[in-house]
């Protein structure tokens, strides 16, 4: 992988890929679903449990990079008291997110616990502290790093007081990387940057984030590539 120049029009060659590449990368990306559903039961735990109380208000989730909605958008609508706004770069995938999620969970959408926006996470705009946690799964990385700085900031924002990010990102510090070809697709070019564990820890705390868990896992699917992810908590 080469050391590239971010081209101008990286977030439309990223949402052409995707679109492109759709089939084959949903099914490539269902061998992370464990280490997905992982974490994800880890923020799960750490959210306040289900109310019965009809007048309180229902938590509240911002998912990154929702992809076809499967498994992590799925298990979230498992939950009753969870609503849900799933953003992706990718118009194929939302729209394969709708069939999927309107097959499994028609009454989500029914009852307006699914909202689905299309579009580039750095553009998304919500009032301070609308959400009780946000949620990134291999999304964030194909962000250019110092995008990435300014996307947690705005999450900080966008976090209740006690709410948590929940969010994977490069282990290894890169200014960026890109593959002509990735999954042996001819229209599958990635790009991908990152701070590193250690710079990704540090900017996460000086947005004013608690960091609970941080954790380096190789993902063996990924040709070994390690991710850190990271559970943290807006103070």
């Amino acid at each position: 992988m080469a050391s590239p120049t971010i081209p101008t029009d990286l977030k439309s060659r990223l949402q052409a890929s995707y679109n492109a590449i759709a089939p084959k990368y949903n099914d490539w990306t269902t061998s992370h679903a464990s280490t997905k559903l992982h974490y994800l039961s880890l923020l799960l735990s750490h959210l306040d449990p289900p109310n019965t109380n009809k007048e309180n208000p229902p938590i509240s989730v911002l998912e990154l990079g929702c992809g076809h909605g499967l498994p992590v958008t799925q298990k979230l609508l498992e939950t009753p008291h969870i609503n849900v706004t799933a953003n992706d770069l990718s118009t194929t995938q939302l729209s394969l997110a709708r069939s999927n999620l309107s097959t499994s969970h028609p009454s989500s959408i029914e009852n307006k616990r699914l909202d689905l926006i299309p579009g580039d996470m750095l553009t998304l705009s919500f009032p301070p502290a609308s959400f009780n946690a946000v949620v990134g799964m291999y999304s964030l990385i194909h962000l250019p790093r110092d995008e990435q700085v300014v996307l947690l900031a705005k999450i900080a924002t966008w976090l209740k007081p006690g709410g948590f990010l929940l969010a994977n990102f490069a282990a290894e510090e890169s200014e960026g990387s890109e593959v002509q070809k990735w999954l042996g697709e001819e229209q599958g070019w990635m790009f991908w940057s990152g701070w590193g564990s250690e710079g990704t820890v540090e900017r996460i705390r000086k947005v004013g984030l608690e960091v609970l868990v941080r954790e380096e896992v190789v993902d063996r699917d990924a040709v070994g590539v390690s991710f850190c992810w990271v559970l943290a908590r807006r103070e």
